[in-house]
């Protein structure tokens, strides 16, 4: 139409989108070991002309991966990366690239001992200290996941809830910032075992007996319960054998054919 001016894309969401790109292509070439702790990453420059970006963008997804413990970064020598124990592997990002290249069974293995060490304490105190509408979230989680039986997704999302709402009734101001923190955790697991289970009715009586003990303020009967559905989420794992880390991947795929070489 005469005198419509075309519209053009916001600057500051397309340096945004183009530094992203950046720091999402490096940190999963981090994680997965192409650029082994102490390596040095191509220069500002040498960036700039692989992922043809400006330097700014570069600087920009150098400055996120710091943040996320990747990497650190000094003048006139350059960005290297980190030792393994300085990621923070909680963060988001530097979780779903973990997820997309560690084996399923030992990411697995791992999940399971922090929720063993967590959860049947958490409900036991949720026994003690929930309020009433703190119920009201657990019930309607364990409602979902008994309406999405036939929904691998609904399911999942609904049982990912269900244990979030209750470490948010334990009472004990620690714990539901921690429970914000093992979301994507719980997720990213529910999302292999949930496929793997050839009947959710068989497990959904382990989540109610957790909900009856809990409304019944019964915190021994809470924490067994808790434990005894840790331990059946443990036999699926282990009877689903081996599973491929690929099931974990996301929808982003590094792409074909760029090499980067490491530097140092």
């Amino acid at each position: 139409m005469a005198g419509t001016k075309r519209m053009q894309p916001d600057k500051g969401s397309l340096r945004k989108s183009l530094y992203n790109k950046v720091a999402h292509d490096l940190g999963q070439r981090i994680v997965r070991g192409d650029y082994r702790p102490g390596a040095l990453l191509p220069n500002e420059a040498e960036c700039g002309q692989i992922y043809k970006v400006s330097r700014t963008a570069v600087r920009e997804a150098v400055k996120m991966l710091s943040a996320k413990g990747l990497i650190h970064s000094r003048p006139k020598i350059g960005s290297r990366v980190e030792p393994r124990a300085s990621w923070n592997l909680l963060d988001r990002d530097v979780l779903g690239w973990y997820c997309a290249t560690v084996d399923f069974q030992s990411f697995a293995l791992d999940v399971q001992q922090i929720r063993f060490m967590i959860e049947p304490e958490a409900a036991a105190l949720a026994a003690i200290n929930r309020a009433p509408q703190q119920l009201l979230e657990i019930e309607a989680a364990y409602q979902a996941m008994a309406d999405g039986v036939d929904d691998e997704a609904a399911w999942n999302a609904a049982d990912v809830k269900f244990h979030l709402s209750i470490l948010n009734a334990s009472g004990n101001e620690f714990i539901p910032p921690f429970g914000s923190v093992i979301e994507s955790l719980l997720a990213n697991l529910f999302s292999v075992t949930v496929a793997h289970l050839r009947n959710r009715l068989k497990v959904l009586p382990q989540h109610e007996a957790i909900l009856d003990a809990i409304r019944a303020r019964k915190p021994d009967l809470a924490r067994a319960a808790v434990r005894r559905l840790l331990q059946s989420t443990q036999k699926t794992i282990d009877q689903g054998g081996k599973l491929k880390s690929a099931a974990l991947e996301p929808k982003s795929r590094q792409r074909k054919g760029l090499k980067i070489p490491a530097r140092g």
